[in-house]
This record gives C-alpha cells, sequence and structure tokens, in this order.
C-alpha cells in the first residue's frame, strides 16, 4: 500500500516510476551529461591556464629582447663617442681607417648581433674638394661615378672590415648601398619592386651572381635626416644582411661634434652634426640566442613583425606563413628606440595543447560516483518496492496460511465424527437388517462419503492456496487406476462409458497415482453430472505421438477433406455416434493413433495426453473463461439442476501443473465438452513387473490364446472392447456386420484375417445395438449349420455387451452371459471365469477384497491407541471383522506400558492428536526401547550380526491413524519412525494397502 500511494499521484508518473528502463537509461543519460560538462570545464580551464602561461612567456621575451636590443644600441652609442673623442677633437684625427677596422673587429665579439659598422662623415659641398684632398678619393655614388653636387654628402671614411667595399661612397646620394635583400637570382625571377630600383650595372653583380643587390634609396636619405634631427638611433625596414641571410634592419645613430642638451632643438642638431654611425643588426641570430636561453617544456612559435605599416606587416623573424596551434595566440608591443617604427612579437604554441589526464579520470570518477549514487537510490528504490511487495505477499499468505490452518483444524474437527459415524454405519451394515433399515444406513453412508469428499476438496484447495501440496513419486498401474474410476461411475451412469489406453504407454509409471486419480475423477465426475444422453470417453497417449496425429489431421482439414465421416443418418464415428466438440476426435484421428508407431524416446519423462470426452451439455460461451475458477460455476441454475461446488476443475488445473502439464477444453454448448490434459512422469526403472504386482490386483492368465469375435457396428467402441479382451490376452477380430462375424467363424475369405493364421473363435461379443431377434435367430441357424458339417468344434459363448439394467431384456436364450458397461479387464475376466468354468486353483488366483485381508489380520495380535472412544471400537470392529485380535489403549502413555519388551502384539494402530503424549513422541519412546533391546541381542551374539537372522530384531510395525492428511503430518509420521499411515475415516482397500506390506497372507 506504501508502494501504491507512493506512485499513486499521477498516472503518468507511477507508468513513467514503474517503466524501469526508462529510469535507467534517463540516469545513464545525466551520468554522460555530467561527465562531459566536467570535461569540457576541466579543459577549459586548461586552455585559460595555456594562455595565461603564453602571455607570461611572450611578455618575457619580449621584454628580453628589447634588453638585448637596448644593449646593442649602447654599444653603437659607445664607438659613436669613440669617434666623437678620437677623431673630432683630436687634430690630426687619431683615428684612421686602419684603425677603425682594427679596433672594430677586435670588439666585434661585444657587438655580436651586428654584421658590420661604418662611420660616414658630413661633408658640406663648399668643403667637398678640400676634403676629396684630404682623403685623396672623391666622394662616389653607387654606380662609382663621381657624386653629383648637392647641398651636403655623407660619405663613407671608416668602415669594419667585413663591410670595407663601401668607403668613398655617399650615404645621401640616394644610391649607397649599406644594406641589401638578398634574392635567389636567374633568368625566370619575377620582377622586382619598383621601390628597390634595379641596377643593371651594378659592379657586385659580377661578383655575386648568385644574388641580386637591391638598393636602398630614398629611405636612406630620410632616415638620416630623422636622426640628426632627433639625437635618437633610427631603424629601418626588415632586410636580409648579405652574409648571414638573415633579415636584420640597419640603425643609424648621429655623431655631433659637441654634447647637445636634452632641450636642443633641431637646427642645432643640424648644425651639430658631424657625421654618421650606422650598423646592421641581425634580429634574428638576437631572436634565436634569447629563445634558446629561454627553452621551456612547451616549445612555442615566434614572429617579430614591423607593423609601422599596419596593413603590410614586415616579417622580421619566424615563418613566413603562420605555423602552430593558431587559436591561441598573443600579440606583445616591442619598443627598439624608433618611435617612427613600430614592431610586435606574436606567440603562438607549436602544438596544440595536450588535454590532460585530469579531464579524463576526474570526469570519468565523477561518472563512477553519479552512477554509483544512482545505482544505490535505484537499488534502494527497489528494495523498498521489493519490501512492500514481500509484506503484501506476506500478509496474503499469512491469510492464506490461517485460512489453511483454520481449514485444517475444522477438517481435522469434522472428520474425526465423521469417521465414527461412518464407521458405526459399516458396523451396522454388517447386522441383519430389513430391507428399509438397511436403505436408510446405506442412503447415511453415501451422504456422509459426499461429505468427506467435499471436506478433502476444501483441504486440497487450501493446501494448494498454502504452497504445500507436494506431489509423490512412487510407481503405479496407470490402467488399474483408470478401471478403479469407472467402478466408481458404473453405477451413475446409463450412458456408454468406456476409457482406452495406448498399447504405447508404458504400464507401470512413476509418480502420484492418487492425484492423478483424482484428476480423472474429477473429469469424469463432471462428464457423467453434465451428460444426459451419449457418452463418456475417456484416452490416454503418449503427448507426442497424439500431438503429430492431430495436427496432421487439421492440415487434412484445412486443405478440404471432411473432418468427420458419417455412416448413415446423422450419426457419427464416435464412441456413441454422437457428435463431440472437438472434431479431430472421430474414427480416422482414432485409426491413425492406433495404427501410427510412436518414435522411440530414449528419456526417463513419459508425457502423457489425457482426454475426457462427453456429449453433454457444454458450457456457455460466456462462462468458458471462468471454468478454473475456485467455486464458479457456468450460471446459478448449474448448482441447483446438478449440485456441486465448482471446485473440482480448479483443484484439477492445479494438480496437472504441479506435474509439469496444462490443462485446456473444447466446449460446444448441446453438443459436449472434451478435456485434455498433459502430466510428465517418469519410467519405472528396474522390474516392472514386481511393482505392478505389489499396486494392482494381477489379471489371470488362463484366457491367454483364446479368440474373440466382437460385433460391433461402431469401430471407435469396437477398438475398445479389443483393447480390454487384449490385457487379459484374448485375441479380438473386430466385425462390423452379422455377415463379417459368420465369416469369421467359418473361415472364409470375409474375415479380416489371413487364412492361414485362422483358428476358430472361442466366444462372440456382441454389442446391444447390434443384437436383434433377427440377428439372433440368423446366427443360431448359422451355428448349428457349422457344427453340423464339421466346420465348427464347439459352440463359441456368446456375450452381450450392455449399457443399461433395462438393456438385460434384450438377451435371448442363445446369450450365456451379459457383461454391464463399463468395461475392466477384471469384470471381464470374473465373467468369462464363470462361463468356461475354471478350477479353483484359478478363483484362488483371483482372490482380493475382505478375503484376502481376512488371510492377513487373521490371528494377528493388534494395538489400538486413540482417545477418542467412538474411534477405538469403530477401528477395534473394523480389525476383528476380519480376524484380528483386538486391545485397546486410551492414551500414549498407556501404550507404553503395554508394550514394555517383550510383549505380545504385531502391529500398533496409533492415533497422533492425544493429550499427554502425542503418537509421535509414543512411537518415538517405542523405537528407543526397540533400540536399546536389539543392542542386548547384539551383545549376546559376541558384537556379531551374521548368525542373527532378521526375525531376531525387534521392530513392530506402528501405523499413524489420524484425521490430518498434510504433507507436514505424513513428513512427521515419517521422521518419528513410523512405518505408514492411514487416514480416518479408513476403508478396506486403504486398510489391505497399509497392512500388506508388514503380514503374509
Amino acid at each position: 500500500m506504501m508502494g501504491a500511494a507512493a506512485v499513486g499521484g499521477d498516472g503518468r508518473v507511477a507508468r513513467w516510476a514503474k517503466n524501469r528502463t526508462v529510469q535507467v537509461v534517463v540516469w545513464v543519460a545525466a551520468s554522460l551529461v555530467v561527465w562531459l560538462a566536467v570535461h569540457l570545464g576541466m579543459r577549459r580551464y586548461n586552455m585559460e591556464n595555456a594562455g595565461k602561461l603564453l602571455v607570461s612567456m611572450c611578455e618575457e621575451r619580449a621584454r628580453m629582447l628589447q634588453d638585448q636590443f637596448a644593449v646593442s644600441v649602447n654599444h653603437v652609442h659607445a664607438l659613436a663617442i669613440l669617434v666623437s673623442t678620437f677623431h673630432l677633437h683630436k687634430d690630426p684625427s687619431a683615428i684612421d681607417q686602419a684603425t677603425f677596422a682594427d679596433y672594430t673587429a677586435m670588439t666585434s665579439f661585444e657587438r655580436p648581433l651586428l654584421s658590420g659598422v661604418a662611420y660616414a662623415h658630413r661633408v658640406m659641398h663648399s668643403e667637398r674638394e678640400k676634403f676629396e684632398d684630404q682623403q685623396g678619393w672623391v666622394i662616389k655614388t653607387m654606380k662609382r661615378e663621381p657624386s653629383p653636387e648637392q647641398d651636403e654628402y655623407a660619405p663613407v671614411i671608416f668602415s669594419q672590415e667585413t663591410i670595407s667595399y663601401i668607403e668613398a661612397l655617399d650615404m645621401m646620394s640616394g644610391q649607397v648601398l649599406l644594406y641589401f635583400i638578398i634574392l635567389p637570382f636567374s633568368p625566370l625571377s619575377p620582377p622586382l619592386p619598383r621601390r628597390y630600383g634595379f641596377l643593371h650595372n651594378s659592379p657586385f653583380l659580377l661578383l655575386l651572381t648568385t644574388s641580386v643587390f637591391l638598393p636602398c634609396t630614398q629611405e636612406d636619405r630620410e632616415n638620416i635626416l630623422r636622426a640628426r634631427a632627433t639625437g635618437k638611433a633610427v631603424l629601418t625596414s626588415p632586410f636580409r644582411l648579405l652574409q648571414s641571410n638573415h633579415l636584420g634592419v640597419v640603425l643609424t645613430f648621429p655623431v655631433y661634434r659637441s654634447p647637445l642638451p636634452a632641450t636642443a632643438t633641431v637646427k642645432e642638431r643640424v648644425e651639430a652634426t658631424a657625421g654618421y654611425l650606422g650598423g646592421a643588426f641581425d634580429v634574428q641570430s638576437l631572436v634565436e640566442t634569447l629563445l634558446k636561453q629561454l627553452a621551456g617544456s612547451r616549445e612555442i612559435v615566434v614572429n617579430v613583425y614591423d607593423v609601422t605599416n599596419s596593413s603590410i606587416p614586415l616579417i622580421m623573424y619566424g615563418p613566413q606563413h603562420k605555423a602552430g596551434y593558431t587559436l591561441l595566440s598573443h600579440v606583445s608591443m616591442l619598443d627598439f628606440g624608433d618611435p617612427f617604427r613600430k614592431h610586435q612579437m606574436e606567440c603562438r604554441y607549436s602544438q596544440k595543447p595536450p588535454t590532460p589526464w585530469s579531464a579524463i579520470y576526474t570526469p570519468t570518477g565523477v561518472f563512477v560516483i553519479v552512477m554509483l549514487i544512482g545505482y544505490i537510490i535505484f537499488t534502494a528504490y527497489n528494495r523498498y518496492v521489493t519490501v512492500v511487495e514481500d509484506c503484501r505477499k506476506m500478509e496474503e499468505l499469512k491469510v492464506q496460511a490461517e485460512v489453511a490452518d483454520f481449514l485444517a483444524t475444522v477438517s481435522h474437527e469434522i472428520r474425526t465424527p465423521m469417521h465414527g459415524v461412518l464407521g458405526m454405519l459399516d458396523m451396522l451394515l454388517d447386522t441383519d437388517l430389513s430391507s428399509t433399515q438397511k436403505d436408510y444406513a446405506q442412503t447415511a453412508q453415501v451422504c456422509g462419503k459426499a461429505l468427506i469428499s467435499l471436506i478433502n476438496e476444501v483441504l486440497d484447495r487450501a493446501k494448494i492456496e498454502a504452497g504445500k501440496l507436494e506431489i509423490e513419486a512412487v510407481p503405479f498401474d496407470l490402467r488399474s487406476i483408470l478401471d478403479d474410476v469407472m467402478s466408481l461411475f458404473s453405477a451413475k451412469s446409463g450412458n456408454e462409458l468406456a476409457v482406452f489406453v495406448s498399447d504405447k504407454v508404458p504400464e507401470v509409471l512413476m509418480g502420484d497415482p492418487g492425484r492423478f486419480r483424482q484428476i480423472i475423477t474429477n473429469l469424469v465426475g463432471n462428464s457423467v453430472k453434465f451428460t444426459e444422453r451419449g457418452h463418456i470417453f475417456i484416452q490416454v497417449h503418449l503427448a507426442d505421438h497424439a500431438t503429430m496425429v492431430m495436427n496432421s489431421r487439421s492440415e487434412a482439414t484445412s486443405n478440404g477433406q471432411q473432418d468427420e465421416l458419417t455412416l448413415s443418418g446423422n450419426k457419427f464415428d464416435t464412441l456413441s455416434g454422437l457428435e463431440t466438440a472437438d472434431g479431430r476426435n472421430g474414427w480416422e484421428t482414432f485409426k491413425r493413433l492406433l495404427s501410427d508407431k510412436a518414435i522411440p524416446d530414449g528419456s526417463d519423462n513419459v508425457v502423457l495426453m489425457v482426454s475426457v470426452e462427453d456429449t453433454g451439455i457444454g458450457i456457455p460461451l460466456q462462462a468458458q473463461e471462468r471454468v478454473f475458477t475456485p467455486f464458479m460455476q457456468a450460471d446459478s441454475s448449474t448448482s441447483r439442476n446438478y449440485g456441486g461446488t465448482g471446485i473440482g476443475l480448479s483443484i484439477s488445473k492445479c494438480l496437472v501443473e504441479l506435474m509439469g502439464g496444462q490443462i485446456n477444453f473444447v466446449s460446444r454448448p448441446n453438443v459436449g465438452s472434451t478435456f485434455t490434459f498433459t502430466a510428465v512422469l517418469k519410467r519405472c526403472k528396474g522390474n516392472g513387473g514386481d511393482a505392478k504386482r505389489v499396486l494392482s490386483e494381477p489379471l489371470p492368465t488362463c484366457f491367454r490364446g483364446m479368440k474373440a469375435v466382437v460385433l460391433d457396428e461402431r469401430p471407435v467402441r469396437s477398438a475398445v472392447t479389443k483393447y480390454h479382451l487384449q490385457r487379459i490376452g484374448i485375441t479380438v477380430e473386430i466385425a462390423s456386420s452379422l455377415r463379417m462375424a459368420l465369416s469369421a467363424l467359418s473361415g472364409q475369405n470375409g474375415c479380416s484375417m489371413p487364412s492361414r493364421f485362422w483358428k476358430q473363435p472361442d466366444m462372440i461379443f456382441v454389442e446391444k445395438d447390434s443384437w436383434n431377434p433377427v440377428v439372433e435367430s440368423t446366427l443360431l441357424q448359422r451355428l448349428l449349420e457349422l457344427k453340423q458339417n464339421g466346420q465348427l468344434r464347439e459352440v463359441p459363448n456368446i456375450i452381450l455387451l450392455i449399457s443399461m439394467e433395462s438393456d438385460k431384456a434384450k438377451a435371448g436364450s442363445l446369450i450365456d452371459i451379459v457383461i454391464m458397461k463399463p468395461l475392466r479387464a477384471s469384470t471381464i475376466a470374473a465373467c468369462l471365469e464363470q462361463v468356461i468354468g475354471f478350477g479353483r486353483q484359478q478363483k484362488q488366483e483371483m482372490l482380493s477384497g475382505s478375503a484376502f485381508l481376512q488371510s492377513l489380520l487373521a490371528g494377528k495380535n493388534i494395538l489400538v491407541v486413540d482417545d477418542n472412544k467412538v474411534n477405538r471400537r469403530i477401528a477395534a470392529g473394523a480389525l476383528k471383522k476380519y480376524g484380528a485380535n483386538v486391545e485397546c489403549a486410551e492414551s500414549g502413555k498407556d501404550a507404553l506400558s503395554l508394550l514394555q519388551i517383550p510383549h505380545k502384539f504385531d502391529a500398533c494402530f496409533m492415533d497422533v492428536q492425544m493429550p499427554e503424549m502425542d503418537g509421535f513422541e509414543a512411537t518415538r519412546r517405542i523405537r528407543l526401547m526397540e533400540s536399546k533391546a536389539n543392542g542386548l541381542i547384539r551383545n549376546q551374539n559376541d558384537g556379531t550380526t551374521e548368525d542373527i537372522s532378521r526375525k531376531d530384531f525387534l521392530h513392530m510395525p506402528v501405523l499413524a491413524m489420524t484425521a490430518d492428511v498434510i504433507q507436514a503430518t505424513y513428513e512427521e509420521c515419517m521422521k518419528c519412525g513410523m512405518d505408514g499411515y492411514v487416514s480416518k475415516p479408513f476403508e478396506e482397500k486403504q486398510l489391505y494397502q497399509a497392512v500388506a506390506k508388514f503380514f503374509k497372507s
């Protein structure tokens, strides 16, 4: 109820909650979303950290690059001071070209980033001639021609040895080559940009044919003018250096005649300018040296750009095309001291930053935790639902157990007085009574047995609901059980009642004979109750064989063949000639079942198919769904017209399922019903014949070799008669007409058996439908003729088979004996014995019932222990009836005093429920006394048992005598040492089965 309340608020929520598959899928999907969110979050966090690290590394490199460049600028500035001190302020100058070249060569290690330095002196036009005379050469242009006239000149007078070829070249001419861009040269090279100009007559082209020297024209002049105007170092655009082929820039620094204040004007700076000091910087080497010094765990790609013109940035260092992981980068601005030119450094990772393992195993751990939480919640919820369901089932089982216990108690209390009633009625019927008194006593006895039967059914239902009903596995004779069922209904049915068991079914099987008999009895009882005309027919076949035959029959019907063949008029090929509910059960199917051979099955299991067919009122269509519901009947008038509780079929269904089978039915109103069930039994291992002799009355063997002719116009009914006759060893030939029967008598070709196997019939079985005065006279005349002609040695006995007492009037003088159906092998044998007349020995073979029980119990001393006086009188009277000497005891204590060893008793019937000491405890103490006595016997024989016969050991049979018939009571009886079990009220056959194991006739 709690579970229902938990999910009963909303129907849709309840349905979703009950769908556990949806719950699991949703939770797993949510766990995956959590995993993905944690993973993406950690990856984003890792990328942010990688970005911060990149910024830090890029800023550090930019700062160090600026510092290194500033150091180089300081070295150039120092050279400018050197030139100003030793050249301008000395007269004569202390520096010449050789001195400058030597000094710059020796101090080049201090300027590793400079590929060369040079000093260009400022010469006004008015001073040109004097200057040229002092230097001894003419100021020249790039073409090595005298420089044209202009306001001022800047010829190179000092240069490092590596660039000595630029001496005397005018840096202000616009054609002076101080730095170069080197490109591979070939006739197919694309045209060069106009701004560089191309010197076809360059003298250096002859020296370096693999390179093209591109002079910087207008930009040199502008840089010189801007340098002297600002007093600061001025940088050029990036270019490729001649020797190293690296990208670099040229630094131009003004050299003043005297120091100038920081507030000097441009004019003052121009007037104070004495010359210009220039140096080419190898930017690529500078950056590479810096990156080697800062090599870290992660390699980064660095680009240095000149972004003076932002639309066309010029690469100073790095790959021409962007490489590395471009989605994550940082730009740091560079300040090289030239405010006019702008530079920047861009840094990127060479590869995408790897995803850390923590971004995998951390979300995986979270996923596992979430799944575990879900599993715990799911398991707890399932456990809660299971506990609620178990509580509900326990409540149901508790109610069922209480009901079963109540019913068992009530059953015991009812069966105890009923035992007294029926026992006294049995004793009363053994006395001399008038016919009226006998009728009253028999009527009371029938009612008492009906009440006991009802109590048994209700108790069985209670045991089934309580789960305490168990199926036994003992050997039994199936055919004998069916004969017993037929005997129960022989006086109640005026219709055809017959049973047929296929010869393919083993004679002895392992199973529960009592429960099997109960199923058959319930089904046949219903058929007898609801059938007013026609027949009740029981068939037993192997399930696989029967299913195969019926399926083939159904296929034939679906292909257009007739389902049932008619003989004449409205008669059908069935047992009684009436139509049946299941159309497959006609003669054609029955004939196939008789003729076809079953496939051998090597398994231990034997699956039987049992059908009970009737031509009764059938079951209404609206009631067929509740046929197996306890205490339910077709309609309210059923119980009034036919009686019954409606519990038999429900019990039968449960018993069939416990036997591993299934039960179903086919019913048509006003036509009849056919109930079919299967049961899984086992083959009886060992000597089946011995088991059969113990469990059932053996059939006589004196009829073997005899022959009989069965005259019957209905093939199904004649096959049933043949089955029963063959069980006692009689060979049977079937004749559907008088002509065929006469042919069988004379051995002519009209008979169904080949002539070489022909044997004169010993008897003729005639069905009442085929017997009339005309047949009788014709048969009599023909028999006399055959007798006179010598074709018939002896006139065969003629037996008439009838279904009702009123049919006896049809028997004429020719009939030797009339046999009342239903047919049973034992009944036929008894009747034939009367006709044929066997000796006394054969009669003793057929001895059974009271005579045999009396031979077992005659002279035996039996102790009856029961606290109920009536029960003691009944048990004593029943045992004395068969010749036993009986003594009674009121309690278990009294029984123990009488059974002190040695005692005179051969057996003890012990009640189970008694005050002071119950039957279980009394039996345990009896076995303890016997065990001590047997120990003394062994001691007297020196501890050996070889010379002790079995009879010398003490073991008195103790049989439980109780009204409890539940399995637990039976198990307790066996556990305490009892040898058998007899339920009250017990009958003659039950008593015989209980004592036959202990006494010999």
